[in-house]
């Protein structure tokens, strides 16, 4: 049996600005960079945003790697791994130039990974991008051409799932949880007959006539019982809010996700929990990736560079405005959160400013973390000093992003990759609390 060949994979440029060290995630298969990409590359290097700072440290480790014969018989990627190439066309395939008109950087990588194909009729050859429209043109004229898989979450599972309802529970258990003036109600998994939760767990148990409101904890193994607290003027409307707010201000937890819908409260929960835990922390940060909508960058804005990011940070001041007139009563607070913001211990800024940032005893808010890629959520989370306690929230399912989907995005990667540890808790919130008519439109439109 003939021994059978490592594939080769052509890289579009996306792949790269996805995730800086996607070279290395194809095993012992060779990996082909067309020249057009380095090109294209260029275009970003000088950029201050996510982008930018992808292209920056590709481009600083090829250069490592890199000698004269990445343009001929390839460098190792290391042990156990394939080779690099960086490859040039001599000649524009006639496929592509009877395909495609244009010849344009996309066009230029087909023809690259059409002209690899020809070149080696004994191995395969798969073209890899986040763009759907330049796989189906690939696919058109015979190329196998695929998404960047490596960091794609095969199941969704319960990141999407709304509170879990244990039944049939004995109604001494939840007395047992209601009980007062005693340091005896709490109860353990084994007790109440259900599976050993995840870490840092939130649920209802039920008998079908009374319910009670739930967490467990991992450390003590117990479950215990959660109230409605009102942080900083902010009440939970519901239990999942009720959820979200009990992990927020848990010590124990060091990282969480935040998940679910437009107006279901993720950042207004998240800023209140910080703000009455702010004589822990040195500094509360709220930040927040800038995605440009409609194609348009912030170079096409109006203004200077704080007249350009401030529509992206509005939604952020607008969650710190409804704190403070629902605090309208307590004069003390407010002056408190507007000293905060005059002397820096409590900024809102966009992500690219926060990058090389110390992240000792900060609270840390990165909102709209679905548009962000799993190697920038790990990149964030591993700057965290002591006394950091680090939230991303976001919705998994409304990413602004071109080249991320509900399965490969950051948010989705951390609520996946972390679930079970016992630093890390994850709260999804299904119902909407902005208005009827927002509830109605999340629905229906």
């Amino acid at each position: 049996m003939a021994e059978k060949k490592p594939k080769i994979f052509v890289l579009d440029t996306n792949v790269i600005l996805h995730n800086n060290r996607a070279i290395y995630a194809f095993q012992e298969n060779d990996v082909v960079i067309p020249i057009t990409v380095l090109e294209e590359l260029d275009k970003f290097k000088k950029n201050n945003d996510e982008l930018g700072w992808n292209c920056r440290n590709f481009t600083r480790e090829l250069d490592a790697l890199a000698n004269e014969k990445i343009f001929s018989e390839g460098v190792s990627l290391g042990e156990g791994m394939g080779r690099l190439f960086v490859k040039t066309i001599a000649k524009y395939p006639e496929i592509v130039k009877q395909a495609f008109e244009e010849q344009i950087p996309d066009h230029r990588i087909i023809a690259t990974a059409v002209t690899v194909k020809a070149e080696h009729p004994d191995r395969v050859v798969i073209m890899v991008s986040k763009d759907i429209n330049l796989r189906m043109k690939a696919k058109s004229i015979g190329l196998i051409a695929q998404d960047f898989q490596n960091d794609k979450i095969r199941d969704l599972g319960r990141i999407e799932e709304g509170i879990r309802i244990f039944d049939n529970i004995d109604i001494t258990y939840i007395n047992k949880l209601y009980a007062k003036n005693t340091n005896n109600n709490v109860v353990t998994p084994e007790e109440i007959g259900i599976p050993k939760p995840d870490s840092h767990d939130y649920f209802m148990l039920s008998n079908g006539t009374n319910s009670v409101m739930a967490y467990y904890n991992p450390i003590t193994n117990q479950i215990s019982r959660v109230n409605k607290h009102r942080v900083m003027g902010i009440e939970p409307r519901n239990s999942e809010q009720a959820f979200a707010m009990h992990a927020l201000m848990n010590e124990d937890v060091q990282l969480m996700a935040l998940t679910g819908t437009a107006g279901t409260g993720k950042t207004l929960l998240a800023l209140a929990a910080a703000l009455e835990q702010h004589e822990y922390f040195d500094q509360i940060l709220l930040a927040r990736p800038i995605v440009a909508l409609g194609n348009k960058d912030l170079g096409y804005l109006p203004g200077g560079e704080k007249d350009k990011i401030k529509p992206y940070m509005l939604p952020l001041f607008d969650n710190l405005q409804v704190i403070k007139q629902n605090l309208r009563n307590n004069g003390a607070k407010i002056d408190m959160i507007d000293g905060m913001l005059r002397d820096g211990s409590l900024e809102i800024s966009p992500l690219a400013y926060i990058r090389g940032r110390s992240l000792s005893h900060v609270f840390f808010i990165i909102d709209e973390a679905q548009n962000l890629t799993p190697h920038e959520v790990k990149t964030i989370i591993t700057r965290a000093g002591e006394g950091t306690k680090i939230i991303f929230t976001g919705d998994i399912q409304q990413i602004d992003s071109p080249y991320l989907d509900s399965f490969s995005n950051g948010l989705s990667h951390l609520s996946a990759k972390m679930k079970g540890q016992k630093l890390f808790a994850h709260m999804n919130l299904v119902k909407g609390e902005r208005s009827e008519l927002a509830e109605l439109a999340s629905k229906l439109l």
